[in-house]
């Protein structure tokens, strides 16, 4: 097999995927032995149409939104083992590094690959387009799934077709950011929700030279904290929406149909102005720049900042709880999108994808990633983990709350004590399959449910710009270069025009250029 090129890995590549190829494997690695079609579903809604081979032993390499080690990954595999009488192997990397290992392991050759990834939008077009995932167009479009009737959100796997074809699928939406505010310190410094900009920056003014925290000493906390001022995944922008507005730092098709580089529109020069001036304020965080997710969170714990904008549904039941553990009020608001943003973005969803050097992938596909949404027990390991690790329905007292005999609940979090669960890899409130016999249906928490539900009711899908060779090419270079642009803007206070000044002179512009016109002559010879 040919070698192809290889992209950017890290950092360098976070608008499109990290991966180096030498070409597919023929060598032998997984054993198989032939079985129904059946996956063993509790559920009972599968029956066999065809025989596949079911494979001795899967390989997944997964980020931290799988099961961690620290909340018995262990069990985890057990049960799933025990379900399917298949071994599976985990790969789990830190999940910040998640793509950086996961690019160093597609470097080393295909023989080092595993069976199974989890990609977000922004690699999985990459990876795609360099051959590296198996095209599952065929199975999915004959598959017991979908001839199921359960799905029902089929436009979010249509969404995942690159020139009409799939190579990964989505189990759940994707879901999306919303702003949550403590409701308690809207009440210490006198103000509303905001439902504009400029009552949005005036809470954060508040935040940051009033007492919202009620110590007694004014100044010491600041309005709002993110990861990075730009994300590592489309849409990019959903950690400062309000800042960002109608701008997008990366490619996007206009309604005319033609693709362009939405860094170099004035929008965005705009929104780089209002977060620099923001930041030289003190409204936001200092630390933004090298903020982890982990990092922010830990910080709104603490009570040092009052506005997040983080994931929707389960996600505000974890930010109030964690608040109350710390012995503060968890009350929350979350915002409905204020005027200048519109609506919130619905990233792409994370896709389950085989690797192209995978023997076997039919019956991958049907243990491993279709039996993930089987509505029954495998679904039920998938969403709530493993029976009195994860939740239990034994008649007990967990953190002061009581459950009796039969009622489900979830069991205190390993990784995080004083705190229960409320999902494991797929968030229940998100699967694109209807699942009837869900055993948590009854336990969604009104925190989540609500922030859940304004966000739905008031978001719009991203959608996925496929990779070209000039994209692999140039466009790890470029999302480095607008990443210092951006930092040196909002924290060095860089004017816009020495800006883009230096984008013209580093090749910036020619490489957006480059990319632009690779787009557009795809989407026409399409």
């Amino acid at each position: 097999m040919r070698i192809k090129k290889m992209l950017a890995v890290g950092m360098a590549a976070t608008m499109v995927a990290s991966v180096a190829l030498s070409g597919c494997s023929s060598n032998s690695k997984k054993g198989t032995e032939t079985t129904s079609a059946e996956t063993g579903s509790a559920g009972g809604e599968s029956t066999a149409k065809s025989e596949v081979k079911k494979p001795e032993k899967i390989t997944v390499m997964v980020n931290g939104t799988v099961t961690t080690k620290a909340n018995n990954r262990d069990a985890f595999v057990a049960r799933w083992e025990e379900l399917t009488g298949i071994k599976l192997e985990i790969i789990q990397p830190d999940h910040d590094a998640y793509y950086d290992v996961l690019g160093q392991t597609f470097a080393s050759g295909p023989e080092n690959w595993p069976d199974v990834i989890l990609l977000s939008s922004t690699y999985y077009a990459g990876y795609a387009q360099e051959g590296a995932l198996w095209d599952m167009t065929d199975t999915w479009n004959n598959s017991e799934l979908k001839a199921s009737g359960r799905v029902t959100s089929e436009d979010v796997i249509d969404n995942m077709k690159i020139d009409d074809k799939l190579y990964g699928l989505p189990v759940t939406r994707g879901n999306g950011c919303i702003t949550y505010v403590k409701k308690k310190w809207l009440d210490n410094v006198g103000l509303k929700a905001p439902e504009t900009y400029d009552e949005y920056l005036n809470m954060l003014k508040a935040f940051t030279e009033g007492d919202p925290d009620g110590n007694g000493v004014n100044g010491d906390t600041y309005g709002v904290s993110a990861s990075k001022f730009i994300g590592e995944e489309s849409p990019f922008t959903n950690y400062f929406p309000e800042f960002y507005q109608d701008a997008y730092p990366s490619f996007m098709k206009g309604e005319d149909g033609v693709y362009y580089d939405g860094f170099t529109k004035d929008n965005f020069k705009e929104a780089l102005t209002r977060l620099r001036d923001a930041y030289s304020k003190g409204y936001i965080d200092k630390e933004t720049l090298t903020n982890g997710t982990n990092d922010c969170r830990n910080k709104f714990y603490e009570d040092k900042f009052g506005v997040f904008t983080y994931w929707a549904g389960t996600w505000g039941t974890n930010l109030k709880n964690n608040l109350e553990v710390n012995g503060l009020d968890g009350e929350l608001v979350a915002l409905k999108p204020i005027k200048e943003v519109g609506s919130y973005v619905e990233r792409t969803a994370p896709v389950w994808c085989i690797t192209s050097s995978a023997e076997n992938p039919e019956g991958i596909y049907k243990y491993f990633i279709e039996s993930m949404l089987d509505g029954g027990d495998m679904q039920t390991l998938w969403s709530y983990g493993v029976e009195d690790v994860h939740w239990s329905t034994k008649a007990e007292t967990i953190l002061e709350n009581t459950y009796s005999e039969g009622q489900f609940h979830q069991r205190e979090s390993l990784e995080r004590p004083g705190t229960q669960y409320t999902k494991q890899h797929i968030d229940p409130m998100l699967s694109i399959v209807k699942w009837d016999g869900d055993p948590g249906k009854d336990t969604i928490d009104e925190t989540a449910e609500i922030s859940q539900t304004i966000f739905n009711e008031n978001c719009r899908q991203a959608s996925i710009v496929p990779s070209t060779d000039a994209m692999a090419t140039y466009n790890g270079d470029l999302t480095t270069l607008k990443n210092s642009i951006i930092a040196d803007v909002i924290v060095q206070g860089t004017s816009i025009e020495d800006a883009y000044k230096r984008f013209e002179s580093e090749s910036g512009a020619k490489w957006s250029k480059m990319i632009v016109d690779s787009l557009n002559e795809k989407a026409s010879a399409n």
